[in-house]
């Protein structure tokens, strides 16, 4: 913009700014009546439609699988990317942290009059890529197979496989890449423990490893398939 679009630009708004009205109480109550109306339909909605909150909560179950809501998908498909467990508060706080400080410092980098969007090359980049970014991250998360999927390939068939992931194996075990430290790892358990073994530990495990007898009980052919699965861990 140049010293005479500029001139211009601030002669039009002076016009305007005297010929217009008050911030209070016309914009007040514009936004008062849009803020009633809004929460108006929010009701309305809870009312009529209800909310799906699922069931209660079981701290005993070993097959519940977390899901975040669908506004945190991105979030949830960045830890996805960002594997190693002494990333995960790189993956939470810092990248998000340095992303939005970065969007609250566009204003001091374009400080730009223009409102057209084709002369505003930063901010609208800026924009654009944001909201493909978290766009892009949302989709991919929504999409996304089970955080207690065993990703890894193993001769084991893909029935024991999904056993071993519904049962809560991964929250304290390791197989692959997928799964956590607090126990030992059982992505070679098949090479240190026979097959008879393994069997009795899951039914008569050590504390605070949860038994799983009931299993065994309840679902004899599950159970085989969890063990002719870590068994073919090698």
């Amino acid at each position: 913009m140049n010293a005479r679009e500029k001139e211009q630009y601030l002669r039009e708004y002076s016009i305007l700014k005297n010929e217009g009205k008050s911030f209070f109480p016309y914009a007040v109550a514009k936004d008062g009546a849009m803020a009633v109306i809004t929460m108006a339909v929010i009701i309305f909605m809870a009312l009529a439609l209800g909310a799906e909150l699922g069931p209660k909560a079981d701290a005993t179950t070993t097959s519940f699988v977390p899901r975040p809501e669908w506004y945190f998908f991105f979030l949830f498909e960045l830890l996805r990317v960002i594997k190693p467990p002494e990333l995960t508060f790189l993956a939470t706080v810092i990248v998000p942290t340095i992303c939005l400080v970065l969007l609250l410092l566009l204003p001091f980098f374009d400080r730009g009059p223009e409102r057209n969007p084709l002369r505003r090359p930063i901010a609208v980049l800026a924009g654009i890529t944001t909201i493909a970014a978290m766009a892009y991250l949302t989709v991919l998360g929504a999409l996304a197979g089970s955080p207690t999927e065993i990703a890894m390939q193993a001769p084991g068939d893909e029935a024991g496989k999904r056993v071993t992931a519904s049962a809560g194996c991964l929250g304290c075990h390791k197989i692959g890449e997928n799964g956590n430290e607090i126990g030992p790892e059982l992505t070679e358990v098949g090479a240190r423990l026979p097959r008879q073994a393994i069997a009795r530990t899951l039914v008569n495990p050590t504390s605070p490893m949860p038994s799983y007898a009931e299993l065994q009980r309840k679902d004899p052919q599950k159970f085989q398939e969890m063990v002719d699965f870590l068994s073919s861990l090698k």
